[in-house]
């Protein structure tokens, strides 16, 4: 009896577990967008890539300047359905939608897992990214490599210090240009 027990157990914490998969354009050396923020270089095809990803998780973890990126260039559009959760220690107001502001990476997990959601979706910026693997939080990447370089911008994990082991899980090609990388965070 206690076996079938503890079998129940296993299975309700296994089914609670959510998969976090961090999402985002790059340059091939290493940077999501140029250091005023400007990401005019990603292309529709990657674009169109990401808002596949965002509607198949339902969900988007940004930082702050992503949302104020974001809701300025009117990014939003079609994403009515999807929750977004922000992450930042400001106070913010959002009078066109119910956007979830939070603290940290762990909060907007907790939400999420609570509202039984199976994947969360980390979608930048750099200092967002650094903080949710500096955490260990990241099950998988999916990197869209676009086609243009430039010297100075902002990095894929901002300026976190920690290390962590990949294991390639495939490749897409996007396009003639643009390839994606998948990678699983070996633990």
């Amino acid at each position: 009896m206690s076996c079938r027990i503890g079998i129940f157990l296993f299975c309700a914490v296994c089914h609670l577990y959510m998969k976090v998969v961090l999402y985002m354009a790059i340059t091939p050396n290493g940077f999501v967008a140029k250091e005023n923020d400007d990401t005019s270089w990603v292309s529709e095809v990657e674009w169109n890539s990401f808002r596949g990803m965002i509607n198949h998780a339902g969900n988007m973890i940004i930082g702050r300047r992503t949302y104020e990126i974001m809701r300025e260039a009117n990014q939003f559009a079609g994403l009515e359905k999807i929750k977004v959760m922000v992450i930042t220690s400001k106070k913010l107001k959002d009078a066109d939608r119910d956007i979830v502001f939070v603290k940290n990476p762990r909060e907007a997990l907790d939400v999420l897992e609570k509202q039984k959601f199976k994947e969360a979706l980390v979608c930048g910026g750099g200092k967002l990214n650094g903080g949710f693997m500096k955490e260990n939080l990241v099950d998988e990447l999916y990197l869209d490599v676009e086609p243009t370089i430039f010297g100075n911008g902002i990095p894929l994990f901002g300026n976190a210090d920690f290390e962590a082991k990949l294991e390639l899980l495939g490749t897409k090609k996007l396009s003639k240009e643009e390839i994606q990388l998948h990678y699983h965070v070996i633990r």
